[in-house]
This record gives structure tokens, sequence and C-alpha cells, in this order.
């Protein structure tokens, strides 16, 4: 089939199927679909039901490409919205409930999926905190994971259960699944005592500040994705990166195995796909903030 035809995948109907989305990696706009196909089961809870940000490349990995939360007028009725007042405006943002959606964005060019941290049922009450560690330059990898680790450490002494994942950029993200009952002020600032608990145990390794001329030789503890609006990577998402590479979950004990943040691509995943869930469980851990939690780090709820 040439680049000029279509076909329906699942329902949706893509045009130009055969066009390369990441020219330098042979990967086209088929290939892609394939892939959110293969592993929608255990990326759609992750996605349907909340608000998303997204990063459009009409002309693939590698020209230019833009951010895009709010929806506009031709969008395929698999990609839903959701009307909302913001400031002085109303605001129409972006979500989507199931593979048809899922889908219709590969179609649109979207080569990343970030997902808020609330649901559209609980958008004051975030049900995730995320912990996205990300290392300077002159920063290898090895210390990325020993600072992962750390993280989930002083999460689990504080009686919370966290997951990691690779970015598919440079870093690793802690995820830490929690009940919806605190709202984003309170997160937020318990996600950042946690962060500077650790810089200050070990300020030569950690930074928790957005100052880049503080991060040399550092990771950086970045917990402000812990706040209305922002954002974070959605599990088994693509990222607009040479390579090809996907935000891939992983389990604490498959970690220290890893090679990089990037390990897992568009050319690697299958075999990743058939082991078993590192995430299993996520969705049934049932754990928050807890009072003696908030105290222990100086939170008022």
């Amino acid at each position: 089939m040439s680049s000029t035809e279509t076909a329906t995948i699942a329902g949706v109907r893509f045009t130009h199927p055969d066009k390369e989305v990441f020219p330098a990696d042979h990967v086209t706009k088929r290939a892609l679909a394939d892939y959110l196909t293969q592993v929608a089961p255990r990326m759609l809870p992750h996605v349907t039901h909340r608000l998303l940000s997204l990063v459009r490349c009409p002309d693939g990995q590698g020209a230019p490409c833009f951010y895009q939360r709010h929806i506009l007028r031709g969008f395929p009725k698999a990609i839903r919205q959701m009307t909302r007042p913001e400031k002085q405006d109303v605001e129409d943002y972006i979500y989507i409930e199931d593979l048809q959606g899922l889908l219709a964005l590969a179609q649109m060019g979207v080569l990343e999926v970030h997902v808020w941290g609330s649901s559209i049922d609980r958008i004051e009450q975030p049900d995730r905190m995320v912990f996205d560690l990300d290392p300077a330059p002159d920063v290898p990898f090895p210390a990325v994971r020993e600072a992962a680790l750390r993280v989930r450490d002083v999460l689990d002494a504080l009686g919370l259960k966290s997951f990691p994942m690779l970015s598919g950029g440079k870093g690793v993200h802690v995820v830490v699944p929690i009940v919806p009952k605190h709202e984003w002020p309170v997160v937020k600032a318990f996600s950042g005592a946690v962060a500077e608990r650790i810089t200050r145990d070990q300020p030569e390794r950690y930074v928790a500040t957005m100052t880049k001329a503080k991060r040399h030789g550092k990771v950086f503890i970045d917990f402000f994705r812990n706040d209305k609006t922002a954002t974070a990577i959605a599990p088994y998402s693509t990222r607009a990166r040479a390579g090809a590479p996907l935000a891939w979950p992983v389990s604490w004990t498959m970690l220290p195995r890893v090679r990089s943040a990037s390990d897992v691509t568009i050319a690697t995943y299958r075999q990743r796909l058939k082991g078993r869930d590192p995430w299993a469980g996520y969705h049934q851990v049932k754990q928050g903030l807890t009072a003696a939690a908030l105290k222990a780090l100086g939170v008022k709820a």
C-alpha cells in the first residue's frame, strides 16, 4: 500500500499509513498503530479518563513538533473534550476513553502522550505522585538508578509503595498511586518535602531546584509535576526522539539491570511485553498520605 492511501485499524481511519513517523528508524504510522494496539491493555488504564497534553509531530520525529492540550474543531470523535473554566477564560481540554481514542491520537501525529495526575472525575484531588529523576548531562545512568532506589526507600518508610518507569529520555520516573483525597497543594508540598529530605541528606548528589546552574554533577529530583495542570509522560508512550524510545514501566528488581532510560524502543519492546506486567497490582494499591506521614514531613493538610 502506498503512503497516499488509507487504512482502517481497529475502527480508526488512518491516512498515509506507510508514512514514516520516525524516519531515521523507518517506523511508519501503521507500525505505531500496531505498537499502541499491542500495549493498549497495559497503557489505557493509565491514560483514559484523565486530561492529556500531547506532543504532535505532523511531519514525524526530527521535524518541528508542538505541544497541544486543548481540543480544536475537526478532531476525531474518539478524542473527547472536557470544558473547564480556567482563570478568566474557558478551556476545552483533551481526554480519551478507549483504544480508538489512542489510535486517533496516532493518526493526528501524536508521538508523546502526557497525563494529568488526576482523573476527570476528581480533578482537584490527584491520584498519583511522580518524582522525575533528571540527571545533569555529566551524570551516568547508574547514578539515576541509585536515586530511584533512594526515593523508593524514603517512600517505603512513609508507608507508600512506588513503581519505577524508564522515561524514554535520560531519567527514571518513580510513580506513587494514591487515593484521591488531598488536593493539589498538599500533594505538591508532600512530594516537595520528600525531595528536600533526600537532597538535605546527600546534597552532593541530589538537587530539588529547577535552577540549572545548581544541577551540575547531580540528579534533579523533579517533584514539580505534582501540581494542577502539570503533566508527566504516560506509561508506554512513545517519545519524540531518535531511536523511537518508549516510556517503559519496570519493576524494582528489573531496574538494576537496565542500561539506560531509553533501553526499550519500538524495535525491541515485543520481548519485554511477553513477560509479566512489571506494574502488576498498581491499580489495586489503596494508599494515601496518612496523618503520620504528613506530620513526619511537616506538611499541613
